[in-house]
């Protein structure tokens, strides 16, 4: 499995709630039409506000983690091609310019490694 995070910003002046709102009921759309047949997951994970009982460290500077997992490496190669296309890149950069701060956008694989917890007694 490959897996794929990005790290998503709000635009500036866009509240957190009208994000989330256009983010799942429009780019969404996007996302699963270019990445269909090829992920095999498509999830986003909103930022929640700051909670001093578990938040430590600085405030996050992203608003979603956004992650894409492919069942091998060829499946990601040809839905990043499919991604590149021109039509894609249009339609896909107009959203985001209504969405996103794209200077701020990261995306990077990663490596799981999960420990296996005991059960709460």
């Amino acid at each position: 499995m490959i897996k794929v995070i990005t790290l998503l910003c709000r635009k500036e002046g866009m509240s957190k709630a009208d994000f989330r709102q256009y983010y799942e009921t429009n780019h969404r759309h996007i996302g699963e039409k270019y990445l269909s047949g090829y992920a095999t997951h498509y999830e986003r994970r909103y930022v929640r506000p700051s909670d001093p009982s578990v938040q430590y460290g600085l405030e996050p500077d992203f608003d979603v983690i956004m992650e894409v997992w492919f069942p091998h490496q060829g499946a990601m190669q040809t839905a990043m091609a499919a991604l590149a296309q021109p039509e894609a890149q249009t339609q896909i950069a107009a959203d985001e310019e209504q969405l996103f701060n794209r200077s701020k956008t990261v995306s990077f694989v990663v490596d799981e490694v999960a420990s296996t917890m005991p059960s709460l007694a």
